[in-house]
């Protein structure tokens, strides 16, 4: 486990340590939380003597996977540039060019800080559900299901972010091949850093565990609709469940959570607990950040940001705004993106509203704001979930509520478009094609495109890249496997 590797050693150590900030958070204040840096340390035997103590170390969880170098911009950029929707403009490897043309290497930086941040994100998780277990009779009861729950959630989200990448798909055989360390103690030293990988199989079983105990636990709601979409809650859990699932292609599991936050009918909404739904205007969901179409986001403020050349509106904004690292692929011959496709419309909201042409070229204009681009970053959104329940439905349940909830999504958007096909395959495509217009730039789509199995169609690689091709996956960092002997 690469948490005490020896350039990290003493910042990583710290960290797992339960480094907190001593000042009250998300308890007294939501603003605290956006913004919460830690200013010092305690030490474990002291970190769970106060309230404020343990709700800063809740935070800490939070704060530790939207490192811009994790969930806060870097990594969904690295999911949606391997594919065929961007076009690099720059080269330069450290905004991820790498990556683009699938000739990553298991010593870069950028790739390592992912598997050294989830894993500390998971280490933290590890350490705080130990304490809260030790501690139990200093805390409120509730409070302490509440933040249980809080830490297998983003254990789970954690684990289920990583496997995507470094493993091959679930889908592909029944998750038998080679996941991830799984790690479910906390470490505060290297002694216990060697351990072999566990299968895919064995990852998603422990995800799942998690997330339907963080439902257990979890909140109904929380008091603003800022908490609603910065903290896990039921509905939180529920939905990442959706897509799990998804990925696993046990449809009929999609369809059973699903219907636990999607009514029956349209205009889909949540039935139970936060009132989720879609924003009648697409272009609310990236300039209010905290309706009910966000289940869940990464907040950034000035004090706390994603950092240099993380940051989702760095890289796709055209200038002044951002560096225009990566436009959209408009070409119509080759390996084609979304762009051109006949259903992403000329009328569409999504191309009007948040693309925009730049000396020549189309950027994405969803995250649109300026140094040092404070803009939240989504992890899930409601309108996901819908698809992710129309995917399902097609596949194995209703047609008629397949279509309903495709044409909710898109018609959003742009209200004239009506879904014309007329086969099972078709619908299924349709909305195959409905998720990369609708989640264009949040880091869906080599993922997508994965947990079906197929080639992965690589504009910077010029190339099909099969499942059976080394590069189907990031290698796991090679100072991990010089940490780990096991792997």
């Amino acid at each position: 486990m690469n948490i005490l590797n020896k350039t990290n050693k003493k910042y990583l150590l710290r960290l797992a340590l339960l480094s907190i900030p001593l000042a009250p958070m998300m308890s007294s204040c939501a603003d605290d939380f956006l913004e919460a840096q830690p200013r010092t340390s305690v030490s474990v035997e002291n970190a769970f003597d106060t309230p404020e103590r343990v709700e800063a170390q809740a935070n800490g969880l939070y704060a530790t996977i939207k490192s811009g170098a994790f969930l806060g911009g870097r990594y969904q950029v690295y999911n949606d540039v391997r594919a065929e929707e961007f076009i690099n403009r720059l080269n330069n490897g450290v905004t991820g060019a790498w990556a683009y043309a699938h000739t990553i290497g298991g010593d870069d930086t950028y790739l390592a800080n992912f598997w050294i941040t989830g894993y500390l994100a998971i280490n933290r998780s590890n350490l705080f559900l130990e304490g809260l277990d030790a501690n139990a009779t200093k805390i409120d009861p509730a409070k302490l299901q509440q933040y249980k729950g809080e830490a297998k959630f983003v254990r789970a989200l954690t684990y289920f972010y990583l496997v995507q990448i470094y493993a091959k798909p679930y889908a592909i055989d029944n998750g038998a091949s080679p996941g991830l360390p799984l790690r479910l103690k906390g470490e505060t030293g290297p002694d216990n850093n060697g351990m072999a990988r566990s299968t895919v199989a064995q990852i998603y079983a422990q995800i799942l565990k998690d997330l339907n105990e963080a439902e257990a636990e979890l909140p109904s709601n929380y008091s603003s609709g800022s908490l609603n979409t910065t903290r896990a809650h039921k509905n939180t859990a529920i939905a990442l469940k959706t897509r799990v699932y998804l990925t696993m292609k046990n449809y009929a599991k999609v369809i059973e959570e699903g219907n636990k936050i999607v009514s029956a009918n349209a205009p889909f909404t949540s039935p139970n607990r936060v009132a989720h739904a879609l924003q009648s205007n697409i272009k609310n969901v990236f300039t209010n950040y905290t309706t009910t179409e966000s289940i869940f986001s990464m907040p950034m403020t000035n004090n706390s940001a994603p950092g240099t050349q993380n940051q989702l509106g760095y890289y796709y904004n055209g200038s002044p705004n951002g560096n225009r690292e990566y436009y959209l692929n408009v070409n119509a011959t080759g390996i084609k993106g979304i762009y051109t496709n006949s259903q992403f419309r000329d009328t569409d909201a999504r191309k009007t509203d948040l693309t925009a042409t730049i000396s020549g070229q189309r950027y994405v204009t969803k995250f649109s704001g300026v140094t040092p681009f404070t803009d939240w970053v989504p992890i899930i959104r409601y309108s996901e979930v819908l698809l992710n329940l129309a995917e399902a439905e097609a596949e194995v349940g209703s047609q008629t509520r397949a279509i309903a909830l495709l044409e909710a999504v898109h018609k959003r958007s742009d209200a004239t478009w009506t879904y014309t096909g007329t086969t099972k395959t078709d619908l299924i495509d349709a909305i195959l094609t409905e998720r990369r217009i609708e989640l264009l730039a949040e880091g869906f789509r080599t993922n997508d495109i994965m947990r079906r199995g197929l080639a992965i169609p690589s504009v910077g690689a010029g190339a099909q890249i099969p499942v059976a091709d080394s590069r189907y996956t990031f290698p796991i960092p090679t100072r991990e496997y010089q940490t780990n002997p096991l792997l």
